[in-house]
């Protein structure tokens, strides 16, 4: 919800001067962002929190400017978005892994939970995108998740600062995610059945 209310003024005031100066390629800036993301997740299992915190900061705002650096100089293209898709996954799972590896014994479950809702919640989006293009379904549009990868990151930051509210965060982390993938599926099914009416 972050993403989508405030992700134009971010990107104007904060990515886009960044982008006017950038010589690196969208592509370049991508991998960037996966080896903050890399390392921040080795910091975190580490126990090193204020390193992975300003290194997974980093990565989130690499995220940022890779997509606006390409459509600046007219770089977009599949691989890139494939490429980009793939990197910001990854990212999400060794910070995940990294959390887990603090305390494996006292921190299994919570763990498990956030992956698995995370599993859940990108199938939605996939199967519910590869349906919607095979009807030409060009009207429907989906509103905003509760859990954007904004939002993701800001309890991720908060983990790692505030170990000892890790489960409680986790299970709400869990929560908000499964439900916007049941939020996504439910969209898809009232506006199948609207248009077979």
């Amino acid at each position: 919800m972050i993403d989508s209310h405030l992700s134009g003024v971010y990107q104007r005031l904060l990515v886009l001067p960044v982008a006017r100066m950038c010589r690196l390629s969208a592509n370049t800036i991508t991998i960037l962002g996966l080896l903050s993301g890399l390392v921040s997740a080795l910091c975190i299992a580490l126990n090193w929190p204020y390193w992975a915190a300003c290194l997974l900061l980093l990565s989130g705002y690499l995220d940022s400017l890779d997509g606006v650096v390409a459509r600046y100089y007219a770089q977009s293209s599949n691989q890139g978005c494939v490429l980009d898709i793939f990197c910001d996954r990854m990212v999400e799972c060794v910070v995940m892994l990294g959390l887990l590896l603090v305390d494996p014994g006292a921190r299994a479950l919570a763990a498990f939970l956030m992956l698995g809702a995370s599993y859940l919640c990108i199938t939605s989006f996939l199967v519910t995108a590869i349906f919607s293009k095979q009807a030409h379904y060009k009207s429907f549009h989906y509103s905003p998740g509760l859990m954007e990868r904004c939002e993701a990151f800001v309890f991720f930051i908060v983990m790692i600062l505030w170990p000892a509210g890790f489960t409680g965060l986790a299970f709400a982390y869990s929560s908000l995610v499964l439900l916007t993938a049941l939020m996504r599926v439910g969209q898809f099914i009232y506006f199948h059945r609207l248009s077979n009416i």
